[in-house]
Protein backbone atom coordinates (compact mmCIF):
# COMPACT_ATOMS: atom_id res chain seq x y z
CA UNK A 1 0.00 0.00 0.00
CA UNK A 2 1.19 3.62 -0.25
CA UNK A 3 2.57 5.36 2.32
CA UNK A 4 1.51 9.05 2.66
CA UNK A 5 2.25 12.06 4.71
CA UNK A 6 -0.26 14.48 6.55
CA UNK A 7 1.53 17.92 7.04
CA UNK A 8 -0.32 20.62 9.18
CA UNK A 9 0.32 24.36 8.12
CA UNK A 10 0.34 24.87 4.31
CA UNK A 11 2.96 27.21 3.38
CA UNK A 12 5.58 28.08 0.91
CA UNK A 13 8.45 27.63 2.90
CA UNK A 14 9.07 24.16 4.91
CA UNK A 15 5.95 22.95 4.60
CA UNK A 16 6.15 23.07 0.48
CA UNK A 17 9.17 21.67 0.19
CA UNK A 18 8.53 18.89 2.79
CA UNK A 19 5.79 17.88 0.08
CA UNK A 20 7.49 18.26 -3.00
CA UNK A 21 9.89 15.82 -1.48
CA UNK A 22 8.56 13.37 0.11
CA UNK A 23 6.15 13.16 -2.95
CA UNK A 24 9.24 12.22 -5.22
CA UNK A 25 10.00 9.50 -2.28
CA UNK A 26 6.39 7.78 -3.97
CA UNK A 27 4.02 9.38 -0.85
CA UNK A 28 0.81 10.34 -0.76
CA UNK A 29 0.84 14.12 0.37
CA UNK A 30 -2.31 15.67 2.24
CA UNK A 31 -1.32 18.94 3.13
CA UNK A 32 -4.36 21.08 5.84
CA UNK A 33 -4.06 24.42 6.57
CA UNK A 34 -6.65 27.36 7.52
CA UNK A 35 -5.96 28.96 4.42
CA UNK A 36 -5.75 26.10 1.84
CA UNK A 37 -7.07 27.82 -1.07
CA UNK A 38 -3.76 29.65 -1.63
CA UNK A 39 -2.59 26.13 -2.82
CA UNK A 40 -5.85 25.82 -5.08
CA UNK A 41 -4.93 27.53 -8.36
CA UNK A 42 -1.16 26.34 -8.23
CA UNK A 43 0.26 24.61 -10.99
CA UNK A 44 2.44 22.10 -9.44
CA UNK A 45 4.38 18.98 -10.15
CA UNK A 46 2.63 17.25 -7.63
CA UNK A 47 -0.69 15.61 -6.46
CA UNK A 48 -1.84 16.84 -3.15
CA UNK A 49 -5.18 16.11 -1.13
CA UNK A 50 -5.86 19.69 0.42
CA UNK A 51 -8.19 20.34 3.40
CA UNK A 52 -9.20 22.95 5.84
CA UNK A 53 -8.37 23.21 9.02
CA UNK A 54 -7.55 25.21 11.71
CA UNK A 55 -5.37 22.95 14.29
CA UNK A 56 -6.15 24.45 17.68
CA UNK A 57 -9.95 23.95 16.74
CA UNK A 58 -10.71 20.69 18.32
CA UNK A 59 -13.74 19.63 16.18
CA UNK A 60 -11.56 20.91 12.76
CA UNK A 61 -9.16 18.66 14.01
CA UNK A 62 -11.27 15.86 14.41
CA UNK A 63 -12.97 16.27 10.89
CA UNK A 64 -9.41 16.53 9.56
CA UNK A 65 -8.43 13.19 10.69
CA UNK A 66 -12.06 11.87 9.51
CA UNK A 67 -11.32 12.99 5.97
CA UNK A 68 -8.01 11.81 5.72
CA UNK A 69 -9.37 7.40 7.56
CA UNK A 70 -11.77 7.57 4.45
CA UNK A 71 -9.34 9.18 1.60
CA UNK A 72 -5.61 8.21 2.25
CA UNK A 73 -6.21 5.85 5.85
CA UNK A 74 -3.85 6.91 8.71
CA UNK A 75 -0.51 8.71 7.98
CA UNK A 76 2.70 7.09 8.10
CA UNK A 77 4.46 10.49 9.13
CA UNK A 78 2.33 13.45 10.19
CA UNK A 79 4.24 17.06 10.11
CA UNK A 80 3.00 19.79 12.25
CA UNK A 81 4.12 23.01 11.45
CA UNK A 82 1.88 25.60 12.64
CA UNK A 83 2.93 28.52 14.99
CA UNK A 84 2.25 31.71 16.00
CA UNK A 85 4.17 35.21 17.50
CA UNK A 86 2.42 38.06 20.22
CA UNK A 87 5.70 40.14 20.64
CA UNK A 88 6.29 42.65 23.38
CA UNK A 89 6.75 43.51 26.69
CA UNK A 90 4.55 41.38 29.23
CA UNK A 91 2.48 44.38 30.84
CA UNK A 92 1.52 45.16 27.45
CA UNK A 93 0.92 41.70 26.04
CA UNK A 94 -3.55 41.33 24.88
CA UNK A 95 -3.81 38.32 26.86
CA UNK A 96 -6.62 37.35 24.48
CA UNK A 97 -4.24 36.69 21.54
CA UNK A 98 -1.49 35.14 23.84
CA UNK A 99 -4.20 32.61 24.52
CA UNK A 100 -4.80 32.39 20.87
CA UNK A 101 -1.02 31.82 20.10
CA UNK A 102 -0.60 28.72 22.40
CA UNK A 103 -3.44 27.19 21.35
CA UNK A 104 -2.10 27.30 17.62
CA UNK A 105 1.61 26.75 18.62
CA UNK A 106 1.10 24.12 20.93
CA UNK A 107 -2.54 22.66 22.13
CA UNK A 108 -2.87 22.59 18.19
CA UNK A 109 0.36 20.46 18.32
CA UNK A 110 -1.47 18.23 21.20
CA UNK A 111 -4.84 17.71 18.96
CA UNK A 112 -2.89 16.58 15.93
CA UNK A 113 -0.38 14.02 17.67
CA UNK A 114 -3.69 12.49 19.75
CA UNK A 115 -5.62 11.90 17.08
CA UNK A 116 -2.64 10.50 14.97
CA UNK A 117 -1.60 8.55 17.69
CA UNK A 118 -4.89 6.74 18.22
CA UNK A 119 -4.62 5.59 14.59
CA UNK A 120 -0.98 4.54 14.47
CA UNK A 121 -1.24 2.42 17.60
CA UNK A 122 -3.79 0.86 16.03
CA UNK A 123 -1.96 -0.19 13.27
CA UNK A 124 1.38 -0.84 15.52
CA UNK A 125 3.51 1.84 13.37
CA UNK A 126 3.72 5.91 12.65
CA UNK A 127 6.09 8.94 13.31
CA UNK A 128 4.81 12.12 14.43
CA UNK A 129 7.45 14.92 13.54
CA UNK A 130 6.89 18.55 15.23
CA UNK A 131 8.09 21.78 13.95
CA UNK A 132 10.43 23.66 16.86
CA UNK A 133 12.47 26.44 17.23
CA UNK A 134 14.98 28.08 19.11
CA UNK A 135 12.35 29.79 21.71
CA UNK A 136 11.71 26.35 22.95
CA UNK A 137 15.23 25.73 24.26
CA UNK A 138 16.02 29.54 25.62
CA UNK A 139 13.30 32.50 25.58
CA UNK A 140 13.94 35.57 24.63
CA UNK A 141 13.44 39.14 25.87
CA UNK A 142 10.09 40.48 24.51
CA UNK A 143 8.96 36.86 23.08
CA UNK A 144 7.08 35.14 26.57
CA UNK A 145 4.50 33.77 24.35
CA UNK A 146 6.66 32.18 21.51
CA UNK A 147 8.54 30.96 24.36
CA UNK A 148 5.76 29.32 26.46
CA UNK A 149 4.61 27.79 22.67
CA UNK A 150 7.04 26.39 22.38
CA UNK A 151 8.65 24.98 25.69
CA UNK A 152 5.20 23.23 25.52
CA UNK A 153 5.60 21.71 22.06
CA UNK A 154 9.07 20.61 23.05
CA UNK A 155 7.70 18.86 25.74
CA UNK A 156 4.82 17.30 24.60
CA UNK A 157 7.54 15.71 21.54
CA UNK A 158 9.76 14.71 24.52
CA UNK A 159 7.10 12.98 26.39
CA UNK A 160 5.66 11.16 23.61
CA UNK A 161 8.96 9.67 22.32
CA UNK A 162 9.28 8.33 25.71
CA UNK A 163 5.89 7.16 25.60
CA UNK A 164 5.40 6.10 21.89
CA UNK A 165 8.95 4.67 20.98
CA UNK A 166 8.46 1.77 22.65
CA UNK A 167 5.18 1.26 20.35
CA UNK A 168 6.63 1.67 17.14
CA UNK A 169 5.63 5.78 16.80
CA UNK A 170 8.67 7.25 15.95
CA UNK A 171 8.23 11.18 17.17
CA UNK A 172 10.89 13.91 15.91
CA UNK A 173 11.33 17.61 17.20
CA UNK A 174 13.34 19.61 15.28
CA UNK A 175 14.48 23.16 16.53
CA UNK A 176 14.88 25.77 13.62
CA UNK A 177 16.86 27.82 14.84
CA UNK A 178 17.14 30.75 12.13
CA UNK A 179 14.65 32.30 9.44
CA UNK A 180 13.80 30.11 7.06
CA UNK A 181 13.34 31.53 2.72
CA UNK A 182 10.45 30.56 0.46
CA UNK A 183 10.95 27.73 -1.52
CA UNK A 184 13.24 27.85 -4.58
CA UNK A 185 10.17 26.79 -6.68
CA UNK A 186 8.80 30.08 -6.01
CA UNK A 187 11.92 32.15 -7.67
CA UNK A 188 13.62 32.54 -4.35
CA UNK A 189 16.76 32.87 -5.12
CA UNK A 190 18.77 32.87 -1.18
CA UNK A 191 22.10 33.55 -0.99
CA UNK A 192 23.81 31.33 1.12
CA UNK A 193 25.76 34.28 2.97
CA UNK A 194 22.35 35.68 4.03
CA UNK A 195 21.71 33.55 7.32
CA UNK A 196 18.41 32.16 6.05
CA UNK A 197 17.86 28.28 5.95
CA UNK A 198 16.99 26.69 2.82
CA UNK A 199 13.76 25.00 3.19
CA UNK A 200 14.49 22.23 0.52
CA UNK A 201 17.38 21.39 2.91
CA UNK A 202 15.72 21.24 5.67
CA UNK A 203 12.82 18.98 4.34
CA UNK A 204 16.23 16.32 3.51
CA UNK A 205 16.62 16.41 7.34
CA UNK A 206 12.75 15.87 7.68
CA UNK A 207 13.67 12.84 5.18
CA UNK A 208 16.62 11.37 6.80
CA UNK A 209 15.07 11.39 10.12
CA UNK A 210 12.29 9.50 8.77
CA UNK A 211 14.14 6.33 7.53
CA UNK A 212 16.08 6.14 10.97
CA UNK A 213 16.18 3.02 11.73
CA UNK A 214 14.68 1.99 14.92
CA UNK A 215 17.52 0.63 16.34
CA UNK A 216 19.01 4.00 16.82
CA UNK A 217 16.40 6.41 16.78
CA UNK A 218 16.73 10.08 17.65
CA UNK A 219 14.11 12.09 19.09
CA UNK A 220 15.23 15.34 18.81
CA UNK A 221 17.81 17.37 16.53
CA UNK A 222 19.00 21.44 15.66
CA UNK A 223 19.18 23.00 12.57
CA UNK A 224 20.73 25.93 11.88
CA UNK A 225 22.35 28.14 9.44
CA UNK A 226 26.34 27.86 9.60
CA UNK A 227 26.25 32.14 10.61
CA UNK A 228 23.66 31.56 12.89
CA UNK A 229 24.55 32.17 16.92
CA UNK A 230 23.58 29.88 19.48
Amino acid sequence: MKKSILIIGGGFGLSWSIARLFSKEGMDVSIASRNIEKYANLDSEIKLNLYNCDASIIEDVNKLFENIDKNTGTPDLVVYNPSARVRGPIGELNPNEVKKALEITSFGGFLVAQEAAKRMMKRGSGSIFFTGATAGVKGFPNSSVFAMGKFALRGLAQSLARELHPKNIHIGHFVIDGGISKSKYFGNNNNENDGLLDPDEIAKTYLNFYKQNKSAWSWEIEIRPWVEKF
